[in-house]
């Protein structure tokens, strides 16, 4: 199981995967693995092709990736947490985006930081699409997280504030 664990979450083009990456520069005992990465992780020692291929050229392994993913979600749905939850050394989660995820994650004692930024940033940095989907609005309503950063502004505000937060985790995690 994974020794020490922190969450993202937030919606598309709210900066989660920006904030993971400069905690990763700042907590350098720790890896990046998101949910999707399980499952590519799995394919490749499956097929014995290179994860960094896989990633590369995602489009290629697309369907067989889908239908990974789907074949082990058919036989239990919380197949990929599961597999995330057992991944070896600390770990970063970039893509916490339902309840049910939210839940395994805080049983597993994570640290959890939610990004937001306003519909008019978010829009600005991307097209926005699936609003309404249970993965863009499910954690909408959840108060209980360990940290929140708002991301309404600057890359340099928000580098700061990782960087704050990444100081804040070393000290949490040092209590645990």
């Amino acid at each position: 199981m994974a020794d020490k664990i922190i969450i993202l979450s937030g919606k598309q083009y709210s900066g989660k995967d920006t904030v993971a990456k400069i905690l990763l520069q700042n907590l350098t005992d720790f890896k990046r693995i998101g949910l999707g990465d399980a499952i590519k992780i799995e394919y490749s020692e499956k097929t014995g092709i290179p994860f960094e291929e896989i990633e590369k050229n995602k489009h290629i392994y697309r369907q067989d990736l889908i239908n990974l993913g789907n074949q082990r979600r058919s036989e239990d749905k919380d197949y990929w947490i599961k597999k995330v939850i057992q991944m070896p050394g600390n770990i970063i989660v970039p893509d916490v985006r339902v309840k049910r995820e939210l839940e395994f994650f805080k049983e597993a004692d994570a640290y959890k930081i939610r990004v937001d930024a306003s519909r008019e940033t978010r829009s600005a940095r991307g097209q926005l699409v699936g609003e309404t989907d249970v993965t863009e609005v499910d954690l909408d309503d959840v108060k209980e997280w360990d940290y929140v950063i708002s991301n309404n502004s600057t890359y340099e505000n928000l580098q700061a504030e990782s960087i704050k937060l990444a100081k804040e985790i070393k000290s949490f995690l040092a209590g645990k």
